[in-house]
């Protein structure tokens, strides 16, 4: 072979090495969150680009074009696979204009989930490929064009960007691909996404006006109200938020046979106890993530169904359930194990004494992302929190964070309370079970943790109700949002249990009114409310004469 048909040999291979690079860089991402590839075949995009530097000659313009290029397709395609994880993981698409801001959290979840070492590189890795992919494409878009001694390149060039130009409308006219009898998945991922985030920036620019609206329209302030909580008759409350306990824990056949024979040990053990328990369910905002937003919605009465109506919220002074039991005369706290740096939103919610992680004197290990187990949370809670010489009620809002991902280790529950003391005894369960970046390997296994996860968040707070729940104490359990896609599926709604568990069955009379039904399965042929609607539904139903100021 001479050198003249090598030089002509590789005209040919290297725009087809730059259609193939360009199509994968576009279709990957969905490939590597999906598993495999599924109906993600062929980015148009690939085609436009590659026919269309065919055509071009070889100048200096077109290498700066090339650049040019090159940077706004690996964007993309980041931002693909942004957005097919956080469908995944949050259920939700990507919103540039929001989760820029969460960039830090997603690093410090990647970190506890699989490790620092693991999870840096991860990161590390995911740079050094991207910034490599830009410089290869940029280096070989310039050298598939137009050569003085050949016209070939730009007519081939001209008939591929035609075909693919052509089939731009058909596609986005067909979203069910009629036009694609050869059974190839044409798709427009690149474009896609610029129009996405362009639609999210547009609705976004118009929330504040719609989430100020809503505010004007709800209740602000109860502190008017006379006999402000006065059903409660002096009682504590606690609220408990378990993570992602989700009404598919209850209700998926994958799930139910571990979570449900747990509920049902639940009433029992209640029961012998003599205590009460009614159970009911509420959509929450988020799926998957984004616990403060369910949190925002329950205290606050507005649907917080985005990171930027929860930051109006904070930004403004209305007033929230805290403010609606200071009124009362109880004593708010906030006991926050998940949280490790500073949290200021807690300070304009008004707690009056804050416990994050470092106010927590806790000795025993963290279990990876977790902190410190369920049970020794719920035994800080009696030996720090309700003891004391303050003689006003308490609320309690609890954040109990063993059941978050990874799902590992699995606890046992200590029957002894008495000695689980500074949290030393957890020792043992610090290199306990599978790593995480081992487990998560399994998709199989990961969903079993889960269940297993769940279950032990249920028995421990069936332990904790059994052993410190009185006539004095109404204890309010819920999930804070259903766990990611990857457990439930994409069809999952994101209604989460509620249990109400008090020494006074009259206590419970207000929730079984509501819809909720005695024991500790809910009724999942009722239409469940969503969280805004608890603030102003509970102080209503335990003050005597509700008059609400500040509407």
């Amino acid at each position: 072979m001479d050198s003249r048909d090598f030089v002509e040999k590789t005209r040919v291979v290297r725009p087809l090495a730059t259609l193939l690079l360009v199509n994968s860089l576009l279709v990957a991402p969905l490939w590597i969150v999906s598993g495999g590839p599924g109906p993600h075949l062929v980015a148009l995009e690939a085609g436009i680009v590659t026919g269309l530097f065919m055509t071009l000659p070889a100048r200096r313009w077109v290498r700066v074009l090339a650049w040019v290029v090159s940077i706004s397709l690996v964007t993309a395609s980041l931002l693909t696979l942004a957005d097919a994880t956080m469908r995944t993981s949050l259920a939700r698409p990507l919103n540039l204009y929001l989760d820029l801001r969460l960039a830090s959290s997603v690093a410090n979840l990647l970190r506890g989930t699989l490790g620092v070492v693991p999870g840096v590189l991860l990161m590390v890795g995911a740079a050094v490929a991207a910034v490599a992919l830009t410089v290869v494409l940029a280096r070989l878009l310039p050298t598939i064009g137009v050569q003085p001694t050949s016209r070939r390149p730009r007519i081939a060039g001209a008939v591929v960007l035609g075909l693919c130009l052509l089939a731009v409308p058909v596609r986005r006219a067909d979203p069910v691909r009629r036009a694609d009898p050869a059974g190839i998945a044409l798709g427009l991922p690149a474009v896609r996404i610029v129009h996405d985030q362009a639609t999210q920036l547009a609705r976004m620019l118009r929330e504040r006006e719609r989430f100020a609206a809503e505010m004007e329209g709800a209740p602000s302030s109860y502190a008017a109200a006379r006999g402000l909580l006065s059903g409660l008759d002096g009682r504590d409350v606690i609220m408990a938020f378990i993570e992602s306990y989700g009404m598919s824990a209850v209700q998926d056949a994958r799930y139910a046979p571990v979570v449900r024979p747990k509920l049902h040990a639940m009433a029992e053990r209640l029961d012998d106890a003599g205590l009460h328990v009614a159970t009911g369910s509420l959509v929450a905002p988020s799926q998957g993530g984004m616990s403060w937003l369910g949190h925002g919605s329950m205290l606050s009465g507005l649907w917080l169904d985005n990171q930027l109506r929860y930051d109006l919220l904070l930004a403004g002074d209305r007033e929230t359930l805290i403010d609606d039991f200071e009124a009362a005369g109880y004593r708010t706290v906030a006991l926050m194990p998940a949280i490790t740096m500073a949290w200021p939103e807690g300070e304009r919610f008004g707690y009056e004494r804050i416990y994050a992680y470092e106010d927590i004197d806790y000795a025993g290990p963290a279990l990876n992302w977790v902190t410190m187990p369920d049970q020794y949370t719920w035994s800080f809670l009696e030996s720090a929190v309700r003891t004391g010489d303050d003689a006003r009620p308490l609320f309690a809002e609890i954040g109990l964070i063993s059941s978050h991902a990874p799902w590992t280790p699995i606890l046992s529950v200590l029957d002894d309370w008495e000695e689980i003391g500074d949290g030393a005894i957890f020792e043992p369960w610090g290199g306990a079970g599978q790593r995480p970046e081992q487990l998560w390997l399994d998709a199989e296994r990961v969903r079993e943790h889960y269940a297993l996860a769940v279950g032990y968040a249920v028995d421990v707070l069936a332990s904790y109700a059994a052993r410190y729940v009185d006539g004095g104490t109404v204890l309010i359990a819920l999930g804070d949002h259903q766990p990611a896609a990857l457990i439930t599926g994409d069809d999952a709604g994101r209604a989460v249990p509620v249990h109400v568990i008090a020494g006074e069955r009259a206590m419970l009379e207000p929730f079984l009114n509501w819809g909720f039904v005695e024991g500790t399965l809910p009724d999942v042929s009722r239409e469940a409310p969503r969280m805004d609607a608890f603030r102003d539904w509970f102080v209503t139903a335990f003050s005597s004469t509700p008059q609400r100021a500040g509407l």
